[in-house]
């Protein structure tokens, strides 16, 4: 697999799909989002450098695949596709949206965990999902005391993290490396590190700091909300 140029295909167009594959399309990789219906967005894909197709078209077209989709869509992905390649599960429950999930509710297991059984055979990654989609353009971040701004990753297969932190390279950001898919609920949605605009030791701190059956208020991380 070429890290430098990659066939990336992203499972979502909405606001993070669709900005991921903007971005690693400027950087040079080659994109194709999926939607439900592809021919509608045709023009919408082609504007921001990606091309589109289904679900299981985008799977197929990946070397890496970025599932972009609300939790409660996972039945839907194309598990034998997907299997060997590196997936990247930007992925967040809300359960107003999802439907209530008592293992998540109950802090049972990690939502990432929940994907890696799903998708039986992939790589799964836990990343992306802690970062609002409009902080995601360099020129649109918010300034970070110290440095870049550093994002987290979890996962099992350290190979499959290495690329995924190129990735983050890539697109500026600095990386931190938070174990495995079972720790990633230190940055799931309502925790300190979720979506808060932190430096790699800030993040360190608001990882440590993250407390299983603790949220914060909600919405607490949009920008607004940061700013009063």
């Amino acid at each position: 697999m070429n890290e430098h140029r990659l066939a990336v295909g992203i499972l979502g167009a909405g606001e993070i799909g669709s900005t991921l594959g903007k971005l690693l399309a400027q950087a040079g990789h080659e994109v194709m989002l999926s939607s439900r219906d592809p021919k509608a967005r045709t023009e919408e894909a082609a504007a921001i450098g990606c091309g589109i197709g289904t679900l299981e078209q985008a799977a197929a077209f990946g070397e890496i695949v970025i599932a972009a989709l609300p939790l409660s869509a996972l039945g839907e992905i194309p598990v034998k596709t997907l299997a060997g390649k590196v997936v990247i599960d930007t992925m967040n429950y809300y359960p107003a949206r999802d439907g209530a999930i008592a293992a998540f509710d109950e802090h049972r297991e990690a939502t990432s965990e929940r994907v890696a059984r799903q998708l039986t055979g992939a790589r799964v990654v836990k990343a992306f999902n802690a970062i609002l989609a409009y902080d995601l353009p360099r020129e649109e971040r918010p300034p970070v005391e110290g440095g870049r701004r550093a994002l987290p990753v979890a996962g099992d297969d350290e190979a499959a993290k290495a690329l995924v932190a190129a990735l983050h390279a890539q697109l500026d950001f600095d990386v931190f490396d938070a174990g495995s898919l079972a720790d990633s609920w230190r940055f799931e949605r309502a925790k300190p590190a979720y979506c808060i605009p932190l430096n790699h030791t800030q993040l360190r701190a608001a990882l440590n700091a993250a407390e299983r059956g603790k949220e914060l208020p909600h919405g607490s991380w949009r920008r607004k909300a940061r700013q009063d």
